[in-house]
């Protein structure tokens, strides 16, 4: 439970600074905010400070500001022309919207108003929630980095097992046998705390450049430089193939690569600012390339949420799978600072994950926002450049017919991932 209640109480904080991430610059530029809330649904607890309502609801799945006239009122019409009129569904709801971001326009608030601030300031404040979420899992993953360190394996050699067994047969006896193929490290003549300074005569500047020689490399003698206790010796190993995970695609196995059969020293050490930097950019691709298989990820939730099938460590999971995670690391047997590492890892990965999906370029998303106030900055440098008239505001009260759409995908996937959350959840252990 407290594992579950943290995750909790970090998440919603994450959302809160994502709304404070719109509120703030929305203030600034002079937007009249009537609404600051966290969560969605019948209101918990609110207070009204200026001409804002901050609060927090029942349903902790989001939340939102409200800014008045976050939609442009529709065009005068000629009244020299028949005023068009449409009576299609869309149309009207179209206009129904338009009369609801209008409704607590109030005589004075004419330049207070989101739709008609420059397109820059409309895009600085729908970008500044994702933003949040960015900084946010900088300062966590920087924590975790800088602070506690992070687990670097060394080029010294921590052991060296005397056979070859596959994980079935280990699981069966750990003891080597007659029967078991002698490791071609043990063969070679290997031993714990030497240092290896090449291999196949390629410098062994980190453990993962050796480990990708020896797999390049295949079956066969290679030559290993090593340093033991101050001394450098040359060793010859005879690599056998075998089949092991890929080292950039997890989960998939690589036939008949390079065996030499060593363990690495590992130990903890702390980064640079530089290195944070780095992984937020590996993970942020990493995450982004997710989001584009999110369709196809979320196949295998129905699978796994109907035909009982395993649920892929990789794909995506919603609050009540994030939080039981959150559970089971508490409940673990790790040491405390191993499970408050694995914890602030988990929110800043969702952080960083909140942030590119609101990205992402369609309404109601943020990134719909975005986009519809990069439109009309083209369009407006376009006709200065062209020495054209300035054209109107972007409409995009016109893309709501696709925002609904896209909402009751997001309902219905979120739901989706709530029930397999609940019947076939993630599970870090077996």
């Amino acid at each position: 439970m407290i594992g579950i209640v943290g995750f909790f109480l970090g998440l919603m904080a994450s959302i809160a600074l994502h709304e404070i991430g719109h509120l703030l610059p929305a203030k600034l530029f002079g937007v009249r905010v009537t609404q600051y809330m966290v969560g969605f649904g019948p209101t918990m607890w609110s207070r009204r400070k200026g001409e804002t309502e901050y609060g927090i609801k029942w349903i902790p799945l989001g939340g939102y500001i409200r800014m008045i006239g976050m939609l442009p009122p529709r065009p005068t019409d000629d009244p020299t022309k028949l005023r068009s009129v449409s009576t299609g569904p869309w149309q009207g709801l179209i206009e129904n919207a338009r009369e609801v971001a209008l409704e607590e326009v109030r005589p004075g608030d004419e330049d207070r108003v989101f739709y008609r601030k420059p397109w820059w300031q409309k895009v600085i404040v729908m970008s500044g929630g994702p933003a949040m979420n960015f900084v946010l899992a900088f300062i966590l993953f920087g924590v975790v980095l800088m602070g506690f360190g992070i687990q670097v394996s060394k080029t010294q050699v921590a052991g060296v097992p005397a056979c070859v067994k596959t994980t079935a047969e280990y699981a069966k006896n750990p003891d080597c046998t007659a029967a078991d193929k002698p490791s071609p490290a043990a063969a070679a003549g290997f031993k714990p705390g030497d240092k290896i300074l090449s291999a196949a005569g390629k410098p062994a500047t980190t453990w993962e450049a050796v480990t990708r020689d020896i797999r390049a490399h295949g079956p066969g003698p290679v030559t290993f430089e090593v340093d033991r206790a101050g001394q450098k010796l040359t060793l010859t190993a005879n690599l056998i193939a075998q089949d092991r995970e890929s080292l950039d695609e997890p989960g998939k196995i690589d036939k008949g690569v390079g065996y030499l059969g060593i363990s690495p020293t590992v130990v903890m050490e702390k980064q640079s600012i530089g290195a944070v930097g780095s992984h937020m950019w590996d993970l942020t691709a990493a995450t982004a390339g997710s989001l584009l298989r999110f369709p196809q990820k979320m196949v295998g939730v129905w699978h796994a949420a109907f035909s009982g099938e395993e649920r892929d460590l990789n794909g995506p999971i919603g609050i009540i799978g994030a939080g039981r995670i959150g559970g089971e690391i508490a409940s673990s047997s790790a040491p405390l600072e191993n499970k408050v590492v694995v914890f602030i890892n988990l929110l800043a990965g969702f952080n960083l994950a909140i942030g590119l999906f609101n990205l992402v370029p369609l309404l109601p998303l943020d990134g719909g926002h975005v986009a519809g106030g990069l439109w009309e900055g083209l369009k407006r440098g376009f006709a200065r450049v062209a020495r054209r008239p300035t054209p109107g505001y972007v409409d995009i009260a016109k893309a709501l017919p696709l925002t609904y759409a896209i909402a009751f995908v997001m309902i219905i996937s979120a739901g989706l991932l709530m029930y397999a959350d609940l019947v076939n959840p993630v599970r870090l252990s077996g």
